[in-house]
């Protein structure tokens, strides 16, 4: 790993660290570790770590201590690293095997890692040991099913897994199986049982999820139509109901468009979408039940397709993790309108998700 450069802002104020995956088989460097400006939202690139394979998607640990990262291969694998140094990230051990295929997405609790397991359809649970390394699997949870759209959804095809508000559940959205499958975690163990699936529009290839603040809504983003489903969630007895769904481009659209991540305010006013193949964010509207989100507009991603979009704590700033054009592209969102003003740019090859301490 290479570092350079200190952890001062702009007039003396220390950035908040932000921490980049990459696909090393598309000539990413692995774990990007950048600092943020917290008047601008640029990006001041410290360093990479390249110890893990493809770590396309990343989490923390509750405490912030810890860097969980999915290897996606095709046998399948995670890893943690220590950020006693956050700057220069220090695995703990060699990558664990999920015992699943191409693990696209991971989630973290108390007790375990989860990770949702594209190629083969499953979600796998990872003890976390003390210190925060991992163990081998204690769970593989296997989805049954297909869909209509022949060269996508033969099988199930796990692509997101997330814990609710709560953390007495967790949501896994899979695109192969148009649905939603939901598992009440053990609360003396942590592990997972299933508690049900709920099954979305046929087609449509459901890819990633996010919670509303009040933890009363989920909404879906699906992959194989550019739509977002909007979810009733009752955390109380682990149940969805899908009550509609809203395109996220202006009708007419004729590029192929491949939606791969939503991102809600923390008001929950508004809801952006990343676009892949038309290269756009969307920005939605939220009424106040949360039950209608409504097109506003649509602007570019500031590069070619972004594979992941996150907003920072502080609600201003928007980042696009742009795949295939190898850069993270930030915006300034309009407090007002919701409208993310393209701010800047930094090179990362092979860019696919960020994440914030």
């Amino acid at each position: 790993m290479t570092v350079g450069g200190g952890r001062e802002g702009r007039a003396g104020r220390r950035g908040r660290l932000a921490y980049i995956g990459s696909y090393t088989e598309a000539g990413g460097t692995g774990v990007t570790v950048a600092e943020t400006d917290p008047g601008t939202g640029a990006l001041k690139l410290l360093g990479s770590a390249d110890a893990v394979a493809n770590p396309s998607f990343l989490a923390l640990s509750p405490g912030a201590d810890v860097l969980y990262a999915v290897s996606e291969t095709d046998e399948g694998a995670a890893a943690a690293f220590s950020l006693a140094d956050p700057v220069r990230p220090r695995p703990l051990g060699e990558p664990v095997p999920v015992r699943g295929d191409a693990p696209t997405h991971l989630a973290v609790t108390g007790t375990h890692v989860f990770t949702a397991n594209y190629g083969s359809g499953s979600v796998s649970a990872l003890p976390v040991r003390r210190g925060g390394g991992l163990g081998a699997p204690a769970a593989v949870l296997a989805h049954r099913g297909s869909g209509p759209v022949a060269d996508r959804q033969k099988g199930p095809h796990a692509h997101a897994v997330v814990p609710d508000p709560s953390g007495r559940m967790l949501l896994a959205a899979d695109l192969g199986t148009d649905s939603l499958w939901t598992y009440a975690l053990d609360p003396v163990t942590g592990l997972p049982r299933p508690h049900g699936e709920t099954r979305l529009r046929s087609g449509t290839g459901p890819r990633h999820l996010a919670f509303a603040p009040r933890a009363d809504r989920v909404y879906v983003l699906n992959e194989l139509v550019p739509s977002l489903t909007v979810c009733r969630w009752s955390g109380a007895d682990g149940t969805v109901e899908p009550l509609g769904e809203t395109r996220v481009l202006p009708p007419g659209e004729a590029v192929q468009t491949y939606p791969s991540e939503p991102v809600v305010s923390a008001d929950g006013r508004f809801l952006w979408t990343a676009n892949r193949g038309h290269d756009s964010i969307s920005v939605l509207a939220l009424d106040a039940s949360g039950d209608v989100a409504g097109l506003r507009e649509v602007v570019g991603c500031g590069g070619v397709w972004p594979r992941d979009l996150t907003l920072d704590p502080s609600g201003r700033f928007l980042y696009a993790a742009n795949e295939r054009s190898g850069d993270v592209a930030w915006f300034a969102v309009d407090p007002e309108t919701g409208t993310p003003a393209l701010a800047g740019t930094v090179a990362v090859p092979a860019a696919s998700c960020v994440i914030f301490n």
